[in-house]
C-alpha cells in the first residue's frame, strides 16, 4: 500500500533574522491596508458580516500561517539572533495588534454589525466571533473618552505586551547555575551527574561538574542530593535566577489595576472574570478558600509524618533536627516517603518508561480513542528546511477511517537546549479554519518539552510524573489537532483561560490506570513490562502527599488573585509581591522558609512565568477545570478508559468544537447534566 500523501505541505521553517522581521512587517502592513480599505469603502449603513468581518477573520486566518511561526522561534531557535528577532517581531505584531483594536474608526463598522438585526441570522459561530470581536474592542477601551484617557489606556497596552516579552525572554535566556563538587552532589543519579558540564583543567572549576537550574538538572537534584546544604543553594538559586524580572512583575500588575479601572473595573480580576466562566472574583475566592479548608487538615497530617521521616534521617546520620519543614525539604522527603513505606523507587520506574518507546504507546492509546492515526516522518531529506531542530520529530496525523482524510502535522521536540522554553507546553504553529473557498487548513502543534538527554549508556528514560506531563501536553496537542472551526480565533485550545486545561487534564487519568500503565511500559535492557506489583505500587502511592501538591497549587493561585483583586485604588502601591509570595506559601502550604525571618529570601514570583503568559488572575483554572476534567473522566472513561465509543464521542462533542460554542453548554452536553465536584473530591478523599 502506498503511503498517503497529505494535502498540505508542513510548514517551512528557513528564516534567518532579517527575512523574519521583514515577514513580520509585511504582514502587518497588509493588514492595515486591508483595514484602511475597509474604512474607505464601507459605508456605516451598509457594514455587514461578510464585508466587514468576514473580510477581517480571513485576514487573521492568513496571517495567523505566518505570525505564529515568526513568534515560535523565540522558544526553539538555537540561534541567538533569531530568537531576538522573534521576540522583536512579537513586539511589532502585538503593537499592531493594539493599535488595530483600539481604531475607532474600526469599531464603528464592527458595532454598526453588532447593532444590525441582520446579526440575529448568523450561524452560531460567526455570531460568537461578532460578539466577541464587539466586546474585544470595548474591553480595549473604545467606549472611553478619545483624550487622554484613550492615549493612556494604549500605552498601557503597549507597555504591557513589552513586558510579558521581555519576562519570558529573561526565563528562557536564563543559564545560570552552580558548581559543585562530585561529594556534594551525593545522592543524585548518576545518569544526571554524568551529563553535567564538567569544569576546563587549569580553571578554578577544575574538577567540579556545573549543575543548572533546568528541570532535568533541578528536579532530581532536589528529590535525591542527600546535603541539605545543597539542596538550599540549588532551591534559593532558582527561585532567584531571574531578579531583572522583579520590577517588570511589579510594574506589570500595577499598569493592569490601572487599566482595569480605566474600564469601570474594580480590579484586574474582576476584568478578566467577567470573560471567563466563573465570572467574578467573589467567585473564584469562595472556591478557591473552601478547597483550601478542606485540604488542610490534611495537609497538616501529611507534613508531620514527613517531619518524623526527617527526625529519623536526621538522627541517622548523626546530623541534628531543628523541627523545621523547608522549602528544599520537600521533594527529598516526598521521595523518601515513597520509597519506604511504599517501596516505590521513582528510578527504578523510569528504567520502564524509555521515551521512544512510551511516546509510542502514549500515541497508539489515543490513536484507539479517538480515531487517529500517527505516522513519523523519518527520511531526513524529506525533513530538511521543516523542523527547527535535529532532535525535533514530526508526525503527519490521519484519522483512522481512509475517508475521513487527514488531520494534521505533529511536531515533538523534547530535550532541553541553550535558549530554549525551560518548562513544557505545547505550542500551537499554526491553527486550523476553513479557507474562502471552503477548503480547510489544517493544524499544526508541537510539544516543546525539556526531557533529559539520552547518553552513552542509557536512552533517555521518564519519571511517572514526566509521562503525565507528556499525556497532559499531547492533550492540549490533540485538542489543536481535533478542532475543526470555521475561524481560527476559536481553533484548538482557544478556549476560556478556566477551560482550557479541563481536556489535557482528564487525558492524565490513563498515566493511572493499571492496564494503560502496563501498555506503555517497556523495560529499556529487556523490553519487558513492568510487573503489576510496580504497577500497583504506582497506583497505592497516586495521592500520597495529595493534599501538599494541592496547597502548593493554592498557593499559586491565591498569590496570582491578591496580585490582581486588589480592594481599592491606591493598595496596588502598597503591595510587597516577594514578601507576599513566600508568606502565602508558608501559611498554605506548610514549608518554611530559611532561618531568619526574613521574607525577602528569594523572589519565586519573578520565575512565575504563567503570571505574564495569560494566566493572569487565572491561575485558579487549574484547579477549577480539575473538577471539569474528573466530572468528565468519571462519567465517560471510568469504567472503561479504552472506549472508542466515548472517546470520539469526546472528540465530537468537546474537543471539535474548540473556542467556537460557550464551553459550559459544551461541558453540560457531553455530560448530560449540570457539571458538580463529587468526582473531584472523590478522586482526593474529601467527603463533599
Amino acid at each position: 500500500m502506498s503511503p498517503r500523501i497529505p494535502p498540505q505541505a508542513p510548514p517551512a521553517f528557513k528564516h534567518t533574522p532579517q527575512s523574519l522581521l521583514e515577514e513580520t512587517r509585511a504582514i502587518i502592513e497588509k493588514s492595515r491596508t486591508l483595514e484602511d480599505g475597509l474604512v474607505r469603502d464601507v459605508k456605516l449603513e451598509e457594514a455587514t458580516f461578510e464585508n466587514v468581518l468576514g473580510i477581517m477573520a480571513r485576514d487573521e486566518d492568513e496571517a495567523g500561517l505566518k505570525s505564529r511561526i515568526i513568534g515560535f522561534y523565540q522558544y526553539v531557535s538555537e540561534d541567538k539572533a533569531l530568537r531576538d528577532a522573534s521576540s522583536q517581531a512579537d513586539k511589532e505584531l502585538e503593537d499592531f495588534a493594539i493599535e488595530s483594536i483600539m481604531r475607532e474608526d474600526i469599531f464603528k463598522l464592527v458595532k454598526a454589525v453588532h447593532n444590525s438585526p441582520a446579526s440575529k441570522d448568523l450561524d452560531p459561530e460567526s455570531a460568537r466571533l461578532l460578539d466577541k470581536t464587539y466586546k474585544s474592542h470595548v474591553r480595549s477601551g473604545l467606549e472611553l473618552p478619545v483624550e487622554p484617557e484613550r492615549a493612556r489606556f494604549k500605552e498601557i497596552k503597549k507597555r504591557l505586551s513589552t513586558i510579558a516579552i521581555d519576562f519570558s525572554k529573561h526565563l528562557n535566556e536564563e543559564n545560570g547555575g552552580i558548581w559543585f563538587t562530585l561529594d556534594e552532589l551525593e545522592g543524585v543519579p548518576e545518569d544526571v551527574v554524568s551529563g553535567l558540564k564538567k569544569g576546563e583543567a587549569g580553571s578554578e572549576n577544575e574538577g567540579k561538574i556545573f549543575l543548572t537550574y533546568k528541570y532535568p538538572d533541578l528536579f532530581p537534584t532536589m528529590k535525591y542530593a542527600v546535603s541539605a546544604d545543597v539542596r538550599k543553594r540549588v532551591f534559593m538559586g532558582s527561585e532567584n535566577k531571574c531578579n531583572e524580572n522583579v520590577p517588570l512583575f511589579k510594574e506589570a500588575i500595577t499598569l493592569r489595576d490601572e487599566k482595569a479601572r480605566m474600564l469601570g473595573f474594580r480590579n484586574h480580576a474582576e476584568f478578566v472574570l467577567e470573560d471567563k466562566m466563573a465570572k467574578t472574583p467573589e467567585k473564584v475566592m469562595a472556591f478557591l478558600n473552601d478547597l483550601r479548608e478542606k485540604l488542610t487538615p490534611g495537609g497538616k497530617r501529611e507534613r508531620k509524618v514527613l517531619l518524623e521521616l526527617k527526625k529519623k534521617e536526621k538522627e541517622e546520620r548523626g546530623e541534628n533536627f531543628d523541627g523545621k519543614y523547608y522549602l528544599w525539604d520537600h521533594r527529598y522527603y516526598d521521595r523518601l516517603l515513597l520509597e519506604q513505606e511504599y517501596q516505590l523507587d521513582s528510578q527504578k520506574v523510569a528504567e520502564y518508561f524509555p521515551l521512544s518507546s512510551t511516546i509510542d504507546g502514549m500515541l497508539r492509546i489515543f490513536e484507539e480513542i479517538f480515531g487517529l492515526e500517527f505516522v513519523q516522518m523519518t527520511d531526513k531529506k524529506d525533513l530538511e528546511g521543516i523542523t527547527w531542530h535535529e532532535d525535533t520529530k514530526l508526525f503527519q496525523v490521519w484519522n483512522d477511517k481512509p475517508e475521513d482524510g487527514f488531520v494534521g502535522y505533529l511536531y515533538l521536540d523534547l530535550h532541553p537546549r541553550e535558549g530554549k522554553y525551560s518548562h513544557a507546553a505545547n505550542l500551537n504553529i499554526q491553527p486550523g479554519f476553513v479557507k474562502k473557498d471552503g477548503s480547510r487548513h489544517y493544524p499544526v502543534t508541537a510539544l516543546v518539552c525539556n526531557f533529559s538527554k539520552p547518553t552513552k549508556d542509557k536512552p533517555s528514560l521518564l519519571k511517572h510524573e514526566e509521562v503525565t506531563t507528556l499525556f497532559h501536553e499531547l492533550g492540549h496537542g490533540i485538542h489543536n489537532l481535533v478542532a475543526e472551526t470555521k475561524y481560527s480565533r476559536f481553533h484548538g485550545t482557544s478556549v476560556v483561560g478556566d477551560f482550557v486545561e479541563a481536556p489535557s487534564q482528564m487525558l492524565e487519568n490513563w498515566c493511572w490506570t493499571p492496564a494503560q500503565i502496563t501498555s506503555l511500559s517497556s523495560h529499556y535492557l529487556t523490553s519487558e513490562k513492568m510487573p503489576s506489583s510496580l504497577v500497583d505500587t504506582i497506583i497505592k502511592a497516586k495521592h500520597v502527599n495529595d493534599a501538599l501538591f494541592n496547597l502548593r497549587q493554592l498557593h499559586f493561585a491565591i498569590f496570582d488573585m491578591r496580585m490582581h483583586n486588589i480592594p481599592s485604588p491606591g493598595v496596588i502601591e502598597t503591595i510587597q509581591p516577594t514578601i507576599e509570595y513566600n508568606r502565602l506559601r508558608t501559611e498554605i502550604a506548610g514549608l518554611d522558609g530559611p532561618e531568619g525571618g526574613t521574607l525577602e529570601y528569594a523572589n519565586g514570583q519573578a520565575t512565575f512565568g504563567h503570571l505574564m503568559g495569560r494566566y493572569d488572575a487565572g491561575y485558579y483554572g487549574y484547579l477549577w477545570s480539575q473538577v471539569f476534567s474528573m466530572d468528565m473522566f468519571y462519567t465517560a472513561f471510568k469504567r472503561d478508559p479504552m472506549s472508542g465509543a466515548e472517546g470520539r464521542r469526546y472528540r465530537r462533542v468537546v474537543l471539535r468544537r474548540g473556542g467556537s460554542r460557550d464551553e459550559m453548554e459544551v461541558l453540560k452536553e457531553f455530560l448530560g447534566r449540570e457539571p458538580n465536584s463529587k468526582a473531584f473530591l472523590e478522586e482526593l478523599g474529601i467527603a463533599a
